[in-house]
């Protein structure tokens, strides 16, 4: 089974073409959205696909263009079983806003929390602390995954005793710090993810299908064998389900 808990499949060159490939390789997939406009568009590309769920999203990076699509996201939540890409980033170029990405993000939590929590892929770049502050602050805001987590190892110890998952991608093992992260992260709350098309691999955006390379590298950091490690990725996917109700 293939499982990819992070990708923007409206944002690949030819989304319908990924689409129905995903479709021919049995994936289940979480198909992120960077604004709330996007997300009628990027669910008719899964409408004939059970396995691909479409998460409702305002990416941080885009907030302070797009914050006046809070109202429409707010409309469409009753309708979203899965929110993502949210969250704040403090890297370069984007944490002079991060004042009204941190509003928004409050904003959001707090929605979330009166709607009764939903499934969210969010994002945490530079900022992993700030994310955590305003996860404890909404405990009712749902289930939190933190996609391509890059914080300290303090904070990584802090969001696994706030109960957050991650879903961790090729791109994320190729790098010494990543795979310092993923080592020390609980075995059963890691999930794949790409985060294709904007990560690469060998210089090639990621395709959904290509979750599954990340199995050998952490068979490699877990000093267990492949087909073990694909077992239980598979386990905690199904364990993520049982947890939700729903998939």
């Amino acid at each position: 089974m293939i499982v990819d808990m992070h990708c923007h499949l409206d944002l690949y060159p030819d989304p319908l073409v990924v689409g129905r490939q995903c479709k021919s390789h049995g994936i289940y997939a979480l198909s992120v959205t960077t604004t709330p406009k996007a997300w009628h568009g990027t669910s008719r590309l899964a409408s004939d696909n059970p396995r691909i769920r479409t998460a409702l999203g305002l990416h941080p990076q885009l907030v302070h263009e797009c914050y006046k699509e809070l109202e429409l996201f707010e409309a469409l939540l009753p309708d979203a079983k899965y929110v993502g890409e949210i969250g704040l980033d403090g890297g370069k170029g984007f944490k002079e806003h991060l004042d009204i990405q941190i509003k928004i993000f409050r904003h959001i939590l707090r929605s979330l929390e009166a709607a009764g929590g939903r499934l969210m892929s969010i994002h945490s770049r530079a900022s992993a602390g700030a994310v955590l502050s305003e996860l404890y602050e909404c405990p009712g805001a749902g289930l939190p995954i933190l996609h391509w987590f890059t914080g300290n190892k303090v904070e990584l110890r802090r969001a696994i005793d706030q109960g957050c998952w991650f879903s961790v991608g090729p791109a994320m093992l190729a790098t010494k710090r990543g795979q310092e992260l993923i080592a020390l992260m609980p075995k059963g709350r890691i999930l794949p993810e790409t985060d294709g098309p904007f990560a690469r691999l060998n210089n090639k955006p990621l395709m959904p299908w290509e979750s599954v390379h990340i199995s050998s590298q952490i068979a490699n950091l877990w000093c267990m064998r492949l087909f073990d490690v694909e077992i239980k990725l598979f386990e905690n996917f199904n364990d993520l389900v049982k947890t939700l109700g729903f998939w």
